[in-house]
């Protein structure tokens, strides 16, 4: 059995685990300074060609790890090539995915993708390793692999396909595709928060009502007391169904906003990736995030009976929906910086008729 082929294996391993390190460790602000060469990089091709390379080489070594016989020239090759160039392309690469080209939240993701691959990648070598080693003490190379010992490559191999899948999905949607995935996910949000809140009813609410019993507690012989509080929770009650009205008023312009901006200014409207869009697109992703926290607690504010503060979460919401449509309200191409303002579209006019509609909901509320 060749040591050339367990040193390279070894290697292999040592080297995934030194790049999940050098992506845990590198910060963005220092892949900013790049070498003049790496700058006409594209890094989002480079993620590409690279993954696609070791998804390849991935398939190769597991067909020769499992198939007989097993020839160690042949599996050195391969992972020579991984070793060599696959993995330093592709660390390189996701590296150079820089939170002010690329906004944090796409950089951050393809790190995380990154380390999964070479995380599963290095978890196959260990298995050919173990296979590697099992050849060498017995000296018999053509000895056909049992069943299990082939199954554990060949999931092994499945999950390298998956991480390496998931990433090229990533690369294929880009910045457009990705963030207009996280703002439909805050959509669902919003939409499943006024879906339960219109199924709620305070007069079935077993915590609410032991809530306000609670307060009826007093003396068994002052049984007037008991009927003097049931005027007093009616109230409660026509309250609570009134404030809830009010809140679901108030969130449909909320939840309108979603889909208007992947549909007009994420899809549409010129976005590119310059680094004043893209602090525009932080921005504009920091509010969207918000409002679904803001609406989560303006419901479970209402649903543990305090107006007040449900009322103040609503208006927190309506404060990051603002600034959200406001902050996108003219195209992006406004930003080419030629200085020229871009003539309003649909969306500005539509945007304008929103702001009315959300102050007087809200000022209803």
């Amino acid at each position: 059995m060749s040591e050339k082929l367990l040193r390279l294996l070894k290697t292999a391993v040592a080297l995934a685990e030194q790049f999940q390190a050098t992506i845990d460790t590198t910060t963005p602000q220092a892949t900013t300074q790049t070498a003049p060469s790496a700058s006409l990089t594209d890094p989002l091709r480079l993620l590409s060609d690279s993954t696609k390379a070791l998804r390849s080489q991935v398939t190769k070594l597991s067909l020769l790890s499992i198939t007989a016989p097993f020839t160690p020239s042949a599996i050195s090759t391969v992972v020579g090539v991984v070793n060599d160039s696959v993995m330093p392309s592709l660390v390189t690469a996701a590296l150079l995915l820089t939170p002010s080209e690329y906004t944090k939240a796409f950089s951050s993701e393809a790190r995380i993708l990154s380390k999964t691959v070479l995380r599963e990648f290095a978890s196959l070598v260990e298995d050919v390793i173990r296979l590697a080693e099992k050849k060498k003490r017995e000296e018999e190379a053509s000895e056909e692999l049992s069943k299990a010992e082939k199954d554990v490559v060949t999931s092994r191999t499945g999950r390298v396909w998956d991480a390496c899948d998931t990433l090229l999905d990533l690369v294929e949607k880009g910045i457009v595709g990705f963030v207009a995935g996280r703002v439909q996910q805050w959509h669902d949000l919003v939409k499943d928060a006024i879906s339960e809140l219109e199924e709620w009813d305070p007069e079935d609410d077993t915590d609410f009502n032991e809530l306000l019993d609670s307060d009826d507690e007093g003396d068994d012989d002052e049984s007037e007391n008991g009927q003097e509080q049931i005027p007093d929770e009616k109230e409660n009650m026509d309250r609570l169904q009134d404030q809830k009205k009010s809140t679901l008023r108030a969130m449909k312009p909320l939840v309108q906003i979603y889909p208007a901006i992947i549909s007009n200014r994420i899809k549409k409207g010129g976005l590119a990736a310059s680094k004043s869009q893209i602090q525009k697109l932080e921005s504009l992703s920091a509010d969207l995030q918000a409002i679904p926290d803001h609406i989560d607690e303006a419901a479970g504010s209402l649903y543990e009976g305090n107006v007040a503060d449900s009322i103040r979460y609503l208006r927190l919401a309506k404060t990051s929906a603002e600034r959200a449509v406001q902050s996108v309200a003219l195209p992006w191409k406004s930003e080419d910086g030629n200085g020229d303002q871009s003539p309003e579209d649909k969306f500005t006019t539509w945007s304008r008729t929103w702001m009315k509609v959300i102050s007087d909901v809200i000022n209803d509320v």
